[in-house]
């Protein structure tokens, strides 16, 4: 009887034995760049929101940068060089302000003195408590005994790990850095500059054109699904959140500049709402007067928006679908922010987006 129970100690020591070796290996390794910047070539990851945790640890910076999808092809050394800072890219796709505001907390403990901040009308639809929200641990971004060890004791972690020592390998460094966007790993990108951004060969004229924008706009006007255009949409919930997630971190950081804007949407965004729901545009275009004149009260806040610029938002070719605009775009952005040309007055919160209301009342959609 005992020659089973000797043969399960073994098992249960060998895979205890295992299970340490492995969190040893990521901690040695630490591929996330968590306790310590990397001691072997440094890869990255496009899951932005794990990634951002090891970035805001690892990375010098005194700008971060936040938005969701409307501008994670941001890089950084644009930012970097059309603004004069040194920045830290930390756009996470579909976010939400509470996501955003937890993550930018974290930046600015660490350091940073000015934020520039994509803000989405739609970032302030409920969601998630921060504490309890399952795509984003907020165990790993403080750095808790919960979170260290879900990263220590993460086969994933130990997997890419693995692949990192062996990439350290000279002979094989080359021929499996090239690889390693093929390969079965989060951590392919060998530059921060990369993270979620578009290559530099892209062709632009083949993501971004009108027939595109305009197969969008009868994509989510068609009567089968022009309800999701209002879906999450509150006004009172979003105020409270807006007032909860930008105003209270704002007003909790006096020292920090905080350079906010609205991204240029395509005007048929807008025009989408205002023909098949036009309580969304409505509950959009309340809400984002009240933000304009919470935002433009506050000292170390500088608000632009870029709703609009019809020379942009009515070139249909500037876009991929109805909101998400070109690298072209992208840089204009930033043109805008350095010179501050359509910062919002404070006397006249709501100047520019009167004239949007007035753009979308007259638009007429172009005929295929």
């Amino acid at each position: 009887m005992r020659a089973p129970f000797t043969h399960l100690g073994r098992l249960l020591l060998a895979s205890i034995a295992c299970v340490l070796g492995a969190a040893l290996l990521t901690f040695v390794v630490d591929p996330l760049q968590l306790f310590r910047p990397s001691r072997l070539t440094a890869f990255y990851s496009e899951d932005t929101r794990v990634q951002n945790a090891g970035l805001i640890r690892s990375q010098s910076f005194d700008t971060v940068f936040m938005g969701t999808s409307l501008a994670i092809h941001f890089r950084q050394s644009d930012i970097d060089r059309a603004l004069g800072v040194h920045s830290l890219k930390l756009a996470m796709t579909g976010s939400n302000s509470r996501q955003q505001s937890f993550v930018l907390e974290q930046a600015i403990d660490r350091g940073a003195r000015r934020v520039i901040w994509a803000m989405d009308d739609f970032i302030f639809i409920d969601a998630a408590d921060i504490e309890t929200d399952p795509y984003l641990s907020v165990d790993l971004y403080r750095s808790t005994a919960k979170g260290i060890a879900s990263y220590l004791f993460s086969a994933a972690m130990a997997k890419e790990s693995a692949f990192a020592l062996v990439r350290s390998v000279p002979p094989l460094r080359e021929p499996l850095s090239r690889a390693a966007p093929f390969l079965p790993l989060k951590f392919a990108l060998h530059d921060v500059d990369d993270i979620y951004a578009l290559p530099r060969d892209f062709d632009v004229a083949s993501g971004y054109n009108a027939q595109k924008t305009l197969a969008a706009f009868a994509y989510i006007t068609a009567p089968a699904r022009s309800r999701f255009l209002g879906e999450g949409y509150g006004y009172d919930a979003m105020v409270r959140h807006f007032e909860r997630d930008a105003v209270g971190l704002i007003t909790r950081h006096p020292d920090v500049t905080f350079d906010i804007y609205f991204p240029p949407y395509s005007i048929l965004q807008f025009v989408a709402m205002r023909d098949v729901s036009p309580e969304t545009l409505e509950i959009v275009t309340d809400l984002t007067a009240r933000i304009a004149e919470a935002l433009t009260q506050l000292p170390n806040v500088r608000l632009h928006d870029f709703r609009a610029i019809n020379a942009v938002t009515h070139d249909l070719g500037n876009y991929s679908d109805v909101i998400h605009h070109s690298p072209v775009i992208d840089a204009k952005v930033l043109k805008w922010l350095a010179s501050g040309k359509y910062r919002v007055d404070p006397k006249k919160p709501t100047a520019s987006l009167d004239e949007l209301k007035a753009q979308v009342a007259a638009y007429r959609v172009p005929q295929p």
